[in-house]
């Protein structure tokens, strides 16, 4: 009798989980328009905060353990990095870029273009030309590596100094509005040993925080619904994916992250941040950067992060929330939406996404988001190429950058930059470096009149 009851029991349990079971597990399903709120940039991992700290806020709806491992990684990025040996946050350097996370991502968003202080936000790739390492997917300059450390620990010497000065031009529209243009140029100065006469130079400037749970979180298939590298429908955009090879799963994944999609996971961006721009190994990277220069400390403390350490930083960025829209009522940003679609931006900065399932964390898990990219690379044309190949990705291939957030970008770091080094103080600069695929829909918007330009410029602000 008793067995028959724990059987019937097990029946009736197994009946009433079992929806349960099939709901968490079921596919990305299409969204019901009638229910479609156009504010939720992230679907339910969207905050509501028009503030500085916009940026900061973790997804709604956590469980306790989820919460508390959000709380260890915002501490986490906040941490100060100091030279070894030291009781608390020890392994700085002994080359570096920066000595925390939040130094260069100022309120979990962008940076500063400078280099060489301490809120400086750029960093510097170094590589050869020639056939890339299959694992990094560039070829390292020796007493280098692929990084540019230009900060040093007490008593040991920077790889070299970074100076970056502008050179200015004026564009003007047809209607006679002017804009304008600055070209950075960089010089580095006294490297500690002579740099290869062909060696490439990569500026790249910190990106947001938010959102990258959910990026990570859309299906690969999905990416690749995007890919046309042959334009196939002749629309002149010929978006392909970049394949890394990822070494925290061993295996070469669709690339995601990065301005050259030329890293696969959330844990491997955090791990070679640790490892590259603060000089902190850890269990993804436990060698020093500066291994095998005469920089390097010859200590035996590596790994130097804790596990729980790098582990608690990579879920908090994962559960960082989208900042929700604003003004989508207004007739002006209703306006600049339909002309985003019509000068053809919509076709790189892909407006929805739906996320696929991830059973560990379902407020990231079957939602409709808007962060405007499609993770592809996409050649730029010649005046925004750095030259330098990233796996698959070429010398003037880019990644598209998402747009959600971008109209909060004055609040949360004062002065707005944008593209990849910085350089565009304005949405309008930014557009206006826009060439190869997107030489027509850049066309586009300079034939546009002087309302209409900015009815898009408020449509892309209210992101």
């Amino acid at each position: 009798m008793i067995k028959f009851r724990i059987q019937k029991a097990y029946f009736f349990t197994t009946i009433i989980c079992l929806p349960i079971i099939l709901i968490m597990c079921r596919k990305a399903d299409t969204f019901n328009e009638k229910e479609y709120d156009p504010r939720l940039s992230g679907g339910a991992a969207t905050v509501f905060d028009e503030t500085s700290k916009a940026f900061g806020h973790s997804i709604d709806g956590m469980n306790a353990n989820d919460q508390h491992a959000h709380g260890v990684g915002d501490k986490a990025i906040e941490q100060t990095f100091v030279t070894a040996p030291a009781p608390v946050n020890s392994g700085l350097g002994p080359v570096f870029s920066n000595v925390s996370c939040v130094s260069c991502h100022h309120n979990d968003g962008k940076g500063t273009p400078t280099a060489g202080f301490v809120n400086s936000s750029l960093l510097f790739r170094l590589s050869l030309p020639g056939t890339a390492d299959s694992h990094i997917g560039v070829v390292p300059v020796p007493g280098f590596g692929t990084q540019l450390q230009d900060l040093a620990t007490f008593g040991t010497t920077p790889e070299a100094k970074v100076t970056i000065s502008y050179t200015s031009q004026t564009f003007t529209f047809p209607d006679g509005e002017t804009a304008s243009l600055r070209t950075p140029i960089y010089n580095i100065l006294n490297p500690y040993q002579p740099l290869p006469a062909n060696y490439l130079f990569s500026p790249r400037m910190a990106p947001p925080f938010f959102g990258l749970g959910l990026l990570q979180n859309i299906p690969e298939a999905t990416i690749l619904s995007y890919a046309d590298e042959n334009d196939a429908n002749g629309d002149g955009i010929s978006g392909r994916p970049n394949y890394v090879w990822d070494p925290s799963l061993g295996k070469t994944m669709i690339g995601r992250f990065g301005m050259k999609a030329n890293v696969a996971t959330i844990l491997t961006q955090v791990a070679g941040a640790y490892q590259q721009d603060m000089g902190v190994t850890n269990y993804i990277f436990p060698t020093e950067s500066s291994f095998g220069q005469p920089q390097y400390d010859g200590r035996t403390d590596d790994p130097e992060l804790p596990d729980s350490i790098l582990n608690g930083a990579t879920f908090y960025i994962k559960s960082l929330a989208v900042p929700a829209r604003r003004n989508v009522t207004d007739p002006v940003v209703l306006q600049g939406e339909q002309i985003f679609k019509q000068i053809n931006c919509a076709s790189c900065h892909i407006p929805t996404m739906q996320t696929g399932v991830d059973v560990t964390f379902p407020q990231i898990s079957n939602q409709r988001i808007h962060a405007y990219t499609d993770l592809l690379l996409h050649d730029m044309g010649p005046a925004l190429a750095d030259n330098r190949p990233d796996f698959l990705a070429t010398g003037s291939e880019w990644k598209t950058p998402a747009l959600w957030g971008i109209g909060l970008f004055e609040k949360t770091n004062g002065t707005p930059f944008y593209l990849h080094d910085g350089r565009a103080r304005t949405i309008t600069e930014a557009i206006l470096w826009h060439g190869g695929e997107a030489q027509m829909a850049k066309n586009k918007f300079v034939q546009l009149s002087s309302a209409d330009r900015n009815a898009l410029i408020s449509f892309i602000k209210s992101l």
